[in-house]
């Protein structure tokens, strides 16, 4: 132990090889140790809603607005406030509206220059000068450098800060520069952003918003189970690949995968339209406000159709193979009686609503034609050899998990499997039992796999776990007693739509259920929080998005336009600053557009979950405790360069 301790201060050395050098870097994570803890930023339950997601991205949940009023506070009209923060979110378009009417642009460059120095001064300020160095846009660093670092009362430099402005103005650069402060500001207001799952699925962007996050400064992502559902088709799951086109197809957003990924739908779309020409698939309905009438609508449909088909199949298959998952009354194609056009589930027979399999052989019905065979294969090959797709997935599993431990709060999209006694659930994988966090540990191992096993088997095996976590009762992100698929497309009776919700659902509000899960992660109840997305917080119903007391906060609220009806608002983000915790309740976004033209932001709502007594700071964070840990370390260091024990190296 002593040798090793021996290697390692002389590996330290190479980095810090005198006594002055390590000095100083101790002071340095001595005085950052004392800054202000970052802004952290929680979002959830996106899918695909680029427009509100980049939106909420710019304000900061209202992080923005704050800091106007930190800086301004009532020296300045609620209106001119408003509008301050609208050219922060959107620069180049808000000059544009504003050139159309204002008579005296150098006059109005000049003001906003100086009061968007003053913001981002504000916002650079709990941090060292290294990193807003690190943050600045490359073609205005030095400049923006020099006016952001202004000392107040310096008045022999009043004339040269004034000529700075001044030959901005004057040499045409006055609008790029009003951007790249503008998008310096919203860099720093942020210091990090948590992804609490569902990027994907329902709404028309998941690919646009991860290009986003390809290019966003600090970052990390837990997967939802929308997320592991595409996770598991860009590695060639059969299951997942149906799932993910079937549900593009309800929603009407086949152009991700054609426009977006360069997905081929073609061999598809014509087998689709030949095997269900003259089939209305009535029971596919698409949800969406198209015209039920239009061309591309019913071609929709009959693919909906077509894939909903292919998936039952395939899913039959997987099922069998995989008979240690136990989903045997999943596989439903074998109960339906296709001449009578009835299924028998639990021991009753159902009428089905829709009774035309033309692809189906009732001796085999899990058995694809081989043209769905080949049409499978074909994008199987599309989905593991699209670039853009394979290079999402890559920052999924680099900057994703299924769960999060980060300065004492516990971050997971769905749940902990529970008992309806309270106590964790055991599962078993692949013949092992697990539960708890051992059972997020062993999912996401299989995940990883899934993409980097060498053996085969291992591979096929992370694979199929993907699809299992998306819909398997004792998956950590499903969270319900069956995926009722099937039912809601082809039965009429309610009774067999439901799904039941695991008991931890209804375990928010325990305290001793809750504390259990802290402690089972490794934090102290008595300060940590669980931070959960998944399940709509009905909002116009009276529900809370705040349990026990404040330990637990479902923030998904309904960012997705599909659930807004339900929720009666347009999501829930969560900001963790160095004052306590923030929930902000969104109204709908309407469009970019109106954002400009109204200057109207959408959270409506601000609640105060933790208020602290003494600002927070840096060495209160798990980032704290790393550079106390390098402060220890380097003091050692020093203290063996006096010792003698290690030899600077001068």
């Amino acid at each position: 132990m002593r040798e090793l301790k021996t290697r390692y201060m002389e590996r330290l050395s190479d980095l810090y090889p005198t006594i002055a050098s390590a000095s100083t870097e101790i002071i340095n994570l001595q005085a950052i140790l004392n800054l202000p803890k970052g802004t952290e930023h929680f979002l959830t339950d996106i899918h695909g809603e680029y427009e509100a997601f980049s939106h909420v991205l710019k304000n900061g949940s209202g992080s923005v607005r704050r800091k106007i009023e930190d800086v301004f506070g009532n020296t300045m009209s609620v209106r001119d406030k408003q509008s301050l923060a609208t050219l922060i979110y959107y620069p180049k378009a808000k000059m544009d509206m504003v050139r159309q009417t204002e008579t005296n642009m150098e006059d109005w460059y000049r003001v906003h220059l100086y009061l968007l120095i003053e913001v981002s001064k504000r916002a650079a300020s709990k941090y060292t000068r290294s990193k807003v160095r690190k943050a600045l846009p490359k073609d205005f660093a030095y400049v923006i450098e020099e006016l952001i670092t202004e000392k107040p009362g310096v008045n022999d430099k009043d004339s040269y800060y004034n000529e700075i402005i001044s030959t901005i103005i004057r040499i045409g650069r006055a609008e790029q520069f009003i951007v790249a402060i503008s998008e310096l500001i919203q860099r720093l207001i942020v210091d990090h952003l948590h992804i609490l799952g569902d990027i994907y699925d329902r709404g028309p962007g998941p690919h646009i918003i991860m290009d986003k996050l390809m290019k966003y400064h600090s970052l990390d992502i837990q997967w939802g189970n929308h997320d592991v559902l595409w996770m598991g088709a860009a590695a060639g799951q059969k299951g997942c690949i149906a799932n993910v086109i079937r549900i593009c197809a309800r929603y009407g957003n086949l152009d991700i995968l054609e426009d977006g990924y360069g997905i081929n739908l073609l061999p598809l779309a014509t087998f689709a339209l030949r095997e269900y020409k003259d089939d209305p698939c009535t029971c596919f309905k698409l949800k969406v406000p198209e015209r039920p009438d239009s061309q591309e609508m019913q071609m929709n449909l009959r693919i909906h159709k077509a894939i909903s088909i292919i998936q039952f199949k395939v899913e039959g298959q997987i099922i069998r193979r995989r008979k240690s998952f136990g989903l045997e009354n999943r596989a439903l194609l074998h109960r339906i009686d296709y001449e009578k056009g009835t299924i028998l589930l639990d021991g009753k027979e159902y009428q089905l609503l829709d009774t035309n399999f033309p692809t189906v052989d009732p001796s085999d019905p899990y058995a694809l034609t081989e043209e769905e065979e080949e049409i499978m294969e074909r994008l199987e090959n599309a989905f593991t050899g699209c670039e853009k797709l394979q290079e999402h997935m890559r920052l999924l599993l680099s900057k994703g998990s299924l769960y999060k431990v980060y300065n004492n709060n516990l971050l997971y999209h769905g749940c902990v499997p529970l008992t309806k006694d309270g106590e964790m659930r055991e599962t078993e994988v692949y013949g092992k039992k697990y539960r708890g966090k051992a059972l997020y540990d062993a999912l996401e191992t299989y995940v990883r796999k899934g993409f980097f096993a060498l053996d085969e088997k291992e591979r096929t095996e992370g694979k199929d776990i993907m699809w299992y976590i998306w819909l398997h009762p004792d998956s950590p992100l499903f969270g319900k007693d069956k995926m009722a698929t099937f039912e809601r497309y082809f039965l009429a009776e309610k009774e067999t739509h439901g799904e039941k919700k695991n008991a931890y659902y209804s375990m928010l509000e325990d305290e001793k259920v809750v504390n259990g899960i802290l402690r089972e992660f490794g934090l102290d109840p008595e300060e940590a929080h669980i931070i959960n997305g998944h399940v709509p917080v009905k909002k116009k119903d009276g529900e809370s998005p705040i349990k026990c007391g404040g330990k637990v906060m479902v923030i998904d609220g309904g960012f997705s336009r599909a659930y807004q009806k339900q929720t009666g608002i347009a999501g829930y983000t969560l900001i963790d600053n160095s004052y306590g915790l923030l929930l902000v309740a969104h109204e709908p976004f309407e469009s970019e557009e109106a954002a400009i033209e109204k200057e109207s932001d959408i959270h409506s709502e601000l609640m105060v979950v933790k208020r602290v007594v003494k600002r927070r700071l840096v060495g209160d964070t798990d980032t704290g405790r790393i550079l106390k840990e390098q402060v220890q370390d380097l003091e050692r260091l020093l203290e063996a360069y006096r010792n003698g024990e290690i030899t600077e190296k001068l």
